[in-house]
């Protein structure tokens, strides 16, 4: 289950983002207590084998290739979609979620802490950034800021730990922001969690946008029985500048190997994590070049959705095809061709997960409808925002100046 950074339930993490606010909020229901009896009707549709509204997201990933969240829970109970009949029926689990009072108490949770971050990244919002917000207050895009976040509240804490103790056998806390490493309450719950002794049996998630460094959470972090570091680039070369404004891409670089030396220090599982967007996409195979050579895996949790103008599929086909014909060729290079790995967190098939994952793209580039038409109103947001930063996007894809210019730039 998933607590937003509003304090909003969510049954899934990977549920569909158009319906966030639908559901009860922390500060009314104590999170057991929405597990057990809201989540029921949802858990009712899945045993019916129905497609509750939220999973559609999931959807959109299995039709272009890439690994769903709903495969990767599936995974974690026995059941593989190619042998679905026979891994259901032998799932020790499945008698737990279709017990007429199912008292399984969740062992996977996603927790966002809120939107302290230090970044402004172009397809982000402010509800993930209070950089980004207090600009976009600035500029006039927003009137008010976004409230405070649940977890600057100690009593809405006190009611998260309450319940993560009473937990039965919590596997895995996966934290955002945000950037988690500068949100107060990051080190609050995790001191927290050692207190309880917590951190014997439960691996930490996070991601960072490696542009700071904090000792005080690396000492902590230290203590739990695994961590799952995620770390957040677009490219590496400077069009990562443009969008994870304000950050410089050789300071990413000597961050991110800080963490590398860390993490290899205390086997740590790492996983770069890319946000493709119409800006990224044809700069993407530097990011798997880097994990290639360094033998870790790429994690996009879905394809973009929002904000629609920013998707890859804004690009027109003309300009897709040769992203397309590189991606492709990069593949062909590596010679791999195996079952789908279902398993992402596995660091012995990162190189098998990479190609699967860029082979999504392909697949995405080729099949998705043009959505050129967004273009103008692209260029009019950026407009906007670079009067603000005083920066220019074909600095960084001159390659795309005919394209930017048609739409009004």
């Amino acid at each position: 289950m998933r607590i937003n950074n509003a304090g909003h339930y969510e049954y899934c993490r990977w549920a569909d983002k158009s319906q966030r606010g639908a559901e009860p909020n922390i500060v009314d229901v104590a999170p057991l207590q929405y597990f057990k009896h809201h989540v029921s009707d949802i858990r009712q549709q899945l045993i019916n084998g129905q497609r509750p509204s939220g999973c559609a997201e999931c959807a959109v990933m299995e039709q272009h290739g890439k690994i769903s969240g709903r495969q990767r829970q599936l995974s974690k109970i026995g059941v593989r979609l190619e042998h679905f009949d026979k891994s259901l029926a032998s799932s020790p689990w499945v008698p737990i979620f279709t017990a007429e009072h199912c008292d399984q108490t969740p062992q996977d949770w996603q927790i966002d802490l809120g939107n302290y971050c230090n970044s402004a990244c172009v397809f982000c919002s402010p509800h993930s950034s209070s950089r980004l917000a207090q600009e976009w207050q600035r500029i006039g895009i927003i009137d008010q800021l976004p409230k405070p976040s649940w977890a600057d509240d100690p009593v809405m804490v006190d009611r998260l730990i309450a319940a993560l103790t009473e937990c039965k056998h919590i596997q895995y806390l996966h934290f955002i922001g945000g950037e988690t490493v500068i949100t107060p309450a990051f080190k609050v719950i995790l001191q927290r969690l050692i207190d309880h002794k917590l951190n014997v049996n439960a691996t930490i998630g996070f991601t960072t946008n490696l542009t700071v460094w904090d000792q005080t959470v690396v000492d902590l972090l230290t203590q739990f029985r695994g961590v799952n570091l995620g770390v957040s680039v677009e490219s590496f070369d400077d069009v990562n500048d443009y969008v994870r404004w304000p950050s410089n891409i050789d300071h990413v670089r000597s961050t991110l190997d800080r963490w590398l030396d860390l993490a290899k220090q205390h086997n740590w599982l790492v996983q770069l994590r890319i946000t493709p967007t119409i800006f990224t996409i044809s700069k993407l195979l530097s990011v798997y070049d880097f994990a290639w050579q360094n033998q870790l895996a790429i994690e996009s949790c879905n394809f973009l959705q929002e904000p629609a103008f920013m998707r890859p599929s804004v690009l027109p086909l003309q300009y897709r095809q040769p992203v397309i014909n590189s991606m492709q060729r990069w593949i062909d290079q590596r010679g791999i061709s195996a079952a789908p790995v279902v398993n992402t967190r596995d660091p012995t098939v990162a190189n098998l997960q990479n190609v699967q994952d860029l082979q999504s793209y392909v697949t995405y580039l080729a099949s998705m409808p043009d959505e050129s038409f967004r273009m103008p109103e692209l260029v009019q947001f950026i407009k906007r925002l670079e009067g603000s930063r005083g920066n220019c996007v074909l600095d960084y894809l001159p390659d795309y100046d005919e394209l930017f210019r048609s739409a009004g730039y």
